[in-house]
């Protein structure tokens, strides 16, 4: 039996590079734009839906590796910073990523944190495939600042 799913998103054009994206009946739809001069900015580009997936998927996978371990570090906080500059032949590219996690709660009321720390992030799906092709840095830091990874 296969593991394999299929995720739709479908994207409508509004006018000129806003696009309405729709994922599904059941899921609000959400403008997509680019900022002037090509778009209105009346949206998240396609560069800051890519950084949300990415902080989106791995704020979910450390949740999850906690709560395996019964413990409760919300509220988690995410920010992802993309870097955007011109590959080697010329082009606009996401160069890299930088995100960084915060827990809501300090180191000391977590345990079995290490093994969290070590593992969360393999099991990320989005961002192990993005990673393929553009650098990803992640830190993760608890309530306190302290950087734990």
């Amino acid at each position: 039996m296969s593991e394999n799913t299929l995720t739709t998103v479908e994207l409508r054009q509004q006018s000129d590079y806003q696009f309405q994206i729709h994922f599904g009946p059941a899921l609000p739809s959400l403008l997509g734009d680019e900022p002037p001069p090509l778009g209105q900015g009346a949206g998240p580009t396609p560069a800051q839906l890519l950084a949300a997936a990415v902080g989106n998927c791995l704020s979910d996978s450390l949740l999850f590796a906690l709560r395996k371990f019964k413990q409760a570090p919300e509220p988690i906080q995410c920010r992802v910073q993309a870097e955007i500059g011109r590959s080697p032949d010329g082009h606009l590219r996401v160069l890299r990523m930088q995100a960084t996690l915060q827990l809501g709660v300090p180191q000391s009321q977590l345990q079995h944190l290490d093994r969290v720390l070590d593992q969360f992030e393999s099991f990320c799906t989005v961002t192990q495939s993005v990673r393929a092709a553009i650098p990803i840095t992640v830190e993760v830091l608890d309530a306190d600042g302290r950087r734990l990874k």
